[in-house]
């Protein structure tokens, strides 16, 4: 089928980039300077990244000594994780439990487990509710077991698949008073969610660029300036000490525009999106009556991202959704896109209670800032006849013959 239309709702893996970001890109990306130099070039380069270091810390809550500039959140996730178990665990050895969510985005999974594997530490997956949400008397219990042996808590702010929010802040206050320390991967909640760093008293906080419309490969760790990391990389001792590498200024400064306008227009753009994610869930579940919608319902902001649906489609397969709505011009995702490609159903969903045919059989689609009503109808006009077909070659397959 010959594509007619364009209609991306996957803005949870990426959101275009806004004009101001494009246009403090463009101004940069002539210019020459090393950060690090001392001559004027240098000085002028390091004058941009401290600039858009205090706008990315006013955004957030946070004060500019706290902003460490990186390559983007899977490696701000890896630095907080690996950062705060090697320095935490260096001081007392018996610091050696991490607690994460069941649910966290693969960035800081992986890492959490290669902790586990490699650098002796002792995981816990903290348990969640139907809805994806961490179970905090789970929290409270595994954490008063042994506070002393915890080195790190880690939680994101919202579920990256299906959009539920998380109890940072309780999490932290079972966690202050035993001095543990608590990372949240926050970068879906930027530009849609109130975050702020100082307010919900974490002590390191991930966000990255391209999901604010900023540039891909740009991203932060906010980290609070009595908080010891041990960094992964090591070299020039660039950003505290903490990442050492020559910072892209081209990037930094469009990853500033673009946190800047997403934090100055998020509420308009929550209670759009609120709207329009309301509509794209009547025209699903009009069109596919037993679709199961996951995580919470909402529509209260506090309690899901603005812009996320996802849903399961008995009887199918996600990739195959995926594939026959990619051929009629609508592009979502069957979860987190760091994952895409990998034939296994979705830990998130698995977590969360749902059978594996159900985890794989579901789809998320996300909206930003670029998403209209007209995007919304095409995925409504397409989605019932789309799971049809998937159904009908699904049950071909399974027969014996070929689709």
């Amino acid at each position: 089928m010959t594509r007619t239309t364009h209609t991306y709702l996957d803005h949870a893996a990426t959101t275009p980039m806004v004009s101001e970001a494009v246009a403090a890109m463009s101004a940069q990306l002539p210019r020459l300077g090393n950060a690090s130099s001392l001559h004027a070039s240098g000085r002028a380069a390091r004058r941009v990244v401290e600039e858009s270091r205090e706008t990315i810390a006013r955004a957030l809550g946070a004060r500019p000594s706290e902003i460490v500039f990186t390559a983007g959140g899977t490696e701000a996730d890896n630095l907080a994780v690996k950062g705060l178990f090697w320095s935490r665990h260096a001081g007392d050895p018996r610091r050696r439990r991490v607690l994460a969510s069941a649910v966290e985005h693969h960035a800081v999974l992986d890492a959490v487990s290669w902790l586990g594997s490699f650098a002796g530490a002792e995981v816990e997956w903290l348990p969640v509710d139907s809805l994806g949400r961490v179970d905090v008397e789970a929290a409270r219990a595994s954490i008063e077991s042994d506070p002393e042996s915890v080195a790190l808590v880690t939680l994101m702010w919202v579920n990256n698949e299906v959009g539920t929010t998380q109890p940072v802040e309780e999490l932290v206050a079972l966690a202050r008073p035993h001095g543990i320390p608590v990372h949240s991967d926050a970068v879906q909640a930027v530009g849609q969610l109130p975050v702020d760093f100082a307010f919900a008293g974490v002590d390191a906080l991930t966000v990255s660029g391209h999901k604010v419309g900023g540039p891909v490969g740009v991203g932060a760790l906010v980290v609070r300036r009595e908080t010891d990391l041990v960094p992964l990389l090591h070299g020039g001792g660039q950003e505290r000490d903490v990442r050492s590498g020559t910072l892209d200024v081209a990037a930094v400064a469009g990853f500033a525009a673009a946190l800047d306008v997403a934090v100055a227009s998020r509420d308009d753009l929550a209670h759009r999106l609120v709207e329009l994610r309301g509509e794209l869930v009547r025209q699903v579940l009009t069109a596919v009556p037993d679709a199961e919608l996951n995580g919470d319902p909402g529509p209260d902001v506090s309690a899901r991202l603005p812009g996320n649906a996802h849903f399961s489609f008995p009887g199918c397969e996600g990739d195959s959704l995926l594939l026959l709505l990619d051929a009629r011009g609508i592009e979502c995702s069957t979860g987190s896109a760091c994952s895409a490609g990998v034939a296994e159903p979705s830990h998130v969903l698995i977590a969360m209670g749902r059978d594996q045919e159900r985890a794989r059989g579901s789809l998320r689609f996300s909206l930003g800032h670029t998403s209209t009503r007209a995007d919304v109808d095409a995925l409504g006009e397409a989605i019932g006849p789309v799971v049809e077909r998937a159904r009908s070659a699904g049950l071909v397959n399974a027969s014996g013959g070929r689709f």
